[in-house]
């Protein structure tokens, strides 16, 4: 049964806009030092795909698939295993080589760019990245076009998802999660608690704050604190946020910048308190103590989006379409879901973990209501130049050129 979520107009605009202008998970990047010639290959001008033709479908014969995904975004037991991907395999025959590939946005398409403009195999049948680099992908002609009639479980995306502006009858992307970047402290250590981004400036936690190297998150939040919307903003008011990281990276508050390896620093205490992504702190206290709280500030976080796609290379996009559609179903949705508390696209999925926990379904990092999605904004849509002028120079200060 399909159970529609409330038809809000806040809840319709923020989830609307999350398909628009996303924010990428995760990065790489260790610290303020990251290779030049990554950041030069991620920056290089994309080729059109123009006359690039779908590799022939070979799933009737070749029961498999390869699935390059984001880390922490797949329910995972005790021995490494992802109990709903052999739950799929054992519903459907199909063997899934499930590959943790993808440490940020940019730099996975550094690494496949020229495969993908050439229409060649990636490595990978899907891989889950966020839209605004998904928009890059159709643009280009560098994904197939998905057929519907293999994933008759569709029909249970959130409709707000399900009409983007780049792929306006999700016929090359279908969402995967979506989350929230917001503040977390170490508890013991901050027992006070934080309530907004200028509480990481006190000085007395010089050196042990950390902030990602997500332009979109890290200037997102600094900007709402600076009173900017960044749903619609200058190149004044983001200049006013590269003011403030800019000094606060100078001047050692933020001791780190840090991709996936954040919740090292956290964990070892290296850093206090950080800028980071909501399901993250939820997995490090189930694993490492409960120790870290995650909050959105008062002046708001971000909201994100990310999704499948098939790249032209991939001879098994009927495979594929199989996966999407086993993951549409609320009850397997909402396992997931359980496991790396991300918000799911999925309607009844809610229901479907009521009946598991009914704590879970009341957990707002997955299932968020109109009060939370009130406090939560997406970094609006970059222009192509102002794509690469913002970039670089939020990269400048990475590299430590001021």
């Amino acid at each position: 049964m399909n159970r529609p979520l409330p038809e809000d107009p806040i809840i319709r605009r923020l989830i609307a806009e999350a398909q628009r202008a996303q924010v990428s998970r995760r990065a790489v990047l260790k610290g303020v030092g990251v290779s030049a010639a990554a950041l030069a290959l991620a920056a290089c001008a994309p080729q059109a795909g123009g006359e690039l033709t779908p590799a022939t479908d070979e799933s009737d014969t070749d029961k498999t698939l390869r699935w390059a995904n984001w880390p922490s975004y797949l329910d995972q037991d005790d021995e490494g295993n992802y109990p709903t991907l052999i739950a799929f395999t054992e519903q459907t025959g199909i063997e899934v080589e499930y590959l943790v590939d993808v440490d940020d946005n940019n730099t996975y398409y550094a690494k496949v760019r020229d495969q993908l403009a050439l229409g060649q195999d990636i490595g990978a049948d899907t891989v889950v990245l966020t839209d605004w680099m998904v928009s890059r992908l159709v643009r280009l002609n560098y994904v197939q076009e998905l057929d519907h009639a293999n994933i008759p479980n569709i029909k249970n995306l959130t409709p707000s998802l399900a009409h983007p502006d780049f792929d306006p009858d999700r016929t090359r992307s279908v969402p995967w999660q979506a989350g929230f970047a917001g503040i977390c402290w170490n508890k013991e250590k901050i027992p006070n608690g934080m309530t907004s981004v200028n509480d990481l400036w006190n000085p007395e936690l010089s050196g042990r704050i950390g902030v990602l190297s997500e332009m979109r998150d890290t200037l997102g939040l600094i900007m709402l604190q600076e009173g900017i919307d960044i749903t619609d903003f200058s190149a004044a008011d983001f200049q006013t946020g590269m003011d403030v990281f800019r000094e606060q990276v100078g001047s050692g508050q933020i001791g780190a910048v840090r991709g996936n390896s954040y919740i090292e620093d956290l964990q070892n205490e290296d850093t206090l308190a950080a800028i980071c992504w909501s399901g993250d702190i939820t997995l490090l206290n189930a694993e490492a103590g409960d120790k870290w709280i995650f909050a959105i500030p008062e002046a708001g976080g971000t909201l994100w989006n990310e999704a499948f796609v098939v790249p032209m290379g991939s001879t098994r996009k009927t495979n594929v379409e199989t996966l999407i559609n086993y993951y549409y179903e609320p009850e397997v949705a909402a396992e997931v879901a359980a496991y790396v508390n991300y918000v799911t696209p999925v309607e009844g999925a809610k229901e479907a973990a009521a009946a598991i926990d009914p704590a879970l379904a009341d957990n707002q990092l997955i299932f968020p209501n109109e009060e939370t999605l009130s406090q939560v904004h997406v970094f609006r849509t970059l222009s192509n130049a102002e794509e690469q002028e913002f970039g670089a120079e939020y990269q400048s200060v990475l590299l430590g050129g001021g």
